[in-house]
């Protein structure tokens, strides 16, 4: 599988379980925090979920096995119930997964979970979201802001769903994300925009790997 970066995060050292599988849709922990993966690429063998879940320490499955550690992130989440819509949200951090950890790309539904950049965001674009204590719903995207997208008609979230990865169902039957979820801003769940991370990260890779950040 084709990596998103253009160089590759490293893996974390991490002692972890071989028998640990890490696939987006997967509920990780942090600290306290308790989030959703959202995406895996296989080939930088890195994993991405909300910035906000972040915490001291490994990353953990349910079952408190390590699978890896933070790497890098971005976090600008505002407090409160409202944010402005020209307000830029970055939401999102990275995790090296440990060396002898498997992983793959499949949602527990069982679709592959894909990164198109041709897929993108839109208002009406029918969407599905996933988060571990929620499950599976799906809706439309309702508004498309600075980076970031609110969205209605059928999809819900909870605490715990952070980080999960948000989804166009292809044709062929595959899921290509499009977002993360970040919080609920008035009644709408709010996800920040996939295009925007993958952008975001790849420059803080090239930046740590330049010395420069």
């Amino acid at each position: 599988a084709a990596s998103i970066f253009a160089l590759t995060i490293p893996s974390a050292p991490a002692h972890a379980d071989p028998g640990v599988l890490v696939y987006p849709g997967m509920e990780i922990r942090q600290g306290s925090s308790v989030c959703t993966l959202g995406f895996v690429d296989l080939a930088a063998r890195t994993a991405f979920t909300a910035g906000h879940c972040r915490g001291n320490g490994p990353v953990v499955d349910r079952d408190n096995k390590p699978i890896g550690a933070l790497t890098v992130f971005r976090d600008n989440t505002p407090d409160g119930a409202t944010v402005a819509t020209d307000h830029m949200i970055s939401d999102w951090e990275a995790i090296g997964i440990a060396p002898d950890i498997t992983v793959n790309d499949i949602l527990p539904g069982g679709r592959i979970l894909f990164s198109d950049p041709g897929i993108v965001p839109a208002p009406g674009l029918p969407i599905c979201h996933f988060g571990v204590i929620t499950g599976e719903s799906c809706g439309t995207i309702e508004a498309v802001n600075n980076g970031w997208f609110t969205m209605a008609n059928g999809v819900v979230s909870q605490k715990g769903d952070s980080g999960g990865p948000v989804y166009v169902v292809t044709p062929d039957g595959r899921a290509a994300i499009v977002g993360m979820f970040n919080s609920t801003w008035g009644n709408y769940p709010a996800a920040v925009s996939w295009q925007t991370v993958s952008q975001q990260a790849r420059e803080d890779v090239l930046q740590s790997a330049s010395g420069t950040r």
